[in-house]
């Protein structure tokens, strides 16, 4: 698995794509946190990092599944899974072997935003005047939802050989298991199932966590939901007659 993970991560930063993804991500990220009126934080008269938190998920709604589109659909296109799939390999190593590589990715597009948090602390007007411990819980649920994005995208990837459709299919998802929920549990009127509805949704889980208390329901629910993900992905490529 550790091979197949260094190949995928040798894969991305030799070629553009992990450069243009991060670079894409950091500067939109940069514009609404900086620049556009209606999220900057300069005009909200506080230290705050509301705005990259509440726009993040959107952006890795575009980027995650260009990010992963390629990862398994390329191979079955290419004929390459075949050469994969003779390798001292099961699905699963695939599968993690990927996913991990995709979920570094991630995680790099996502440490050069601390150098925002460095400049809301030191530009309040009181040094340091901004919850810490919301902006902490908020990067763990940002890494979180990430991690289930690229779940879902790994799986979009798995069903087709054509990269187009594996990220269309990977955006759908996505903002689907994001606010989808929330919006078919404003359709009822009970509210018990509406509540229960919302549950099934990431964003509540996310906002819970951005709020800085860690509770464990959140991160079951959180790996549930990958390692359901995934498991499907491995199912798809298992089933598959090479």
């Amino acid at each position: 698995m550790f091979t197949l993970f260094r190949k995928e991560i040798n894969g991305y930063l030799s070629s553009l794509v992990a450069y243009i993804t991060i670079g894409v991500f950091l500067l939109v990220m940069g514009l609404f946190l900086w620049v556009f009126p209606e999220s900057s934080i300069l005009d909200y008269g506080y230290a705050t990092m509301e705005g990259l938190f509440n726009t993040a998920p959107y952006i890795f709604m575009f980027m995650i599944p260009a990010l992963t589109m390629r990862t398994l659909s390329e191979e079955q296109k290419d004929g390459t899974f075949e050469l994969l799939a003779t390798r001292p390999l099961t699905d699963w190593q695939i599968v993690w072997g990927k996913y991990f590589a995709c979920l570094l990715i991630v995680l790099l597009a996502l440490l050069p935003t601390l150098i925002y948090y460095y400049a809301v602390y030191k530009l309040g007007a009181t040094e340091g005047n901004i919850d810490t411990g919301a902006v902490i819980g908020s990067y763990i649920g940002l890494f979180l939802l990430g991690g289930a994005f690229v779940a879902i995208g790994l799986f979009a990837s798995s069903v087709t050989k054509n990269q187009i459709i594996a990220f269309a299919i990977g955006v759908f998802l996505c903002f689907f298991t994001f606010i989808g929920f929330d919006s078919l549990s404003q359709l009822l009127s009970f509210r018990t199932i509406d509540s229960f509805i919302a549950s099934l949704g990431i964003n509540e889980h996310y906002q819970s966590v951005s709020r800085g208390v860690l509770d464990t329901r959140d991160l079951v629910y959180f790996l549930s939901f990958i390692g359901a993900f995934l498991v499907v992905t491995k199912t798809v490529l298992g089933g598959r007659k090479w």
